[in-house]
């Protein structure tokens, strides 16, 4: 959600306004997480409209994140792994123009995570926490 509104924003109040979506994704609980959405629009929807419509629009995928316990949440809006691998990706099918086939596409793109799985090597911030309340929700869902 910030790298989609903030494209709306020039550098000079990126800063600022990020600090401001901040608040609206680390609040504690949903009631919150709206005061922040609602004090963000006051401050920045005259200025940059598109920024403050595109919360507003999504809000209603944005809220079931409030129903896990912070740990999970930080998990979640933590995609800079997600995000490596997808650009990665649209690199390597930008990078040939046609496939013969379904298969060929397959491979091009599992010899293409097989190579990037290389790099992963960092693990997520607050994983064990995050696996800890995972295994208990989801019970019998994750391997032992």
């Amino acid at each position: 959600m910030v790298r989609n509104a903030i494209r709306y924003v020039p550098w000079k109040d990126r800063r600022a306004v990020v600090r401001d979506m901040k608040k609206i994704y680390r609040a504690p609980t949903v009631e919150a997480a709206e005061e922040a959405l609602e004090a963000f629009a006051e401050a920045w929807g005259e200025k940059y409209p598109m920024a403050v419509k595109t919360w507003q629009e999504r809000w209603e995928l944005v809220i079931p994140q409030f129903s896990y316990p912070e740990p999970i949440r930080k998990a979640i809006y933590t995609t800079n792994a997600i995000e490596s691998l997808n650009s990665s990706l649209r690199r390597v099918l930008r990078k040939r123009g046609a496939f013969p086939t379904d298969d060929s596409v397959r491979k091009v793109l599992y010899l293409a995570i097989r190579q990037q799985s290389k790099k992963w090597t960092m693990p997520i911030r607050d994983w064990p926490a995050a696996l800890n309340y995972f295994s208990i929700v989801f019970e019998g869902r994750l391997p032992e």
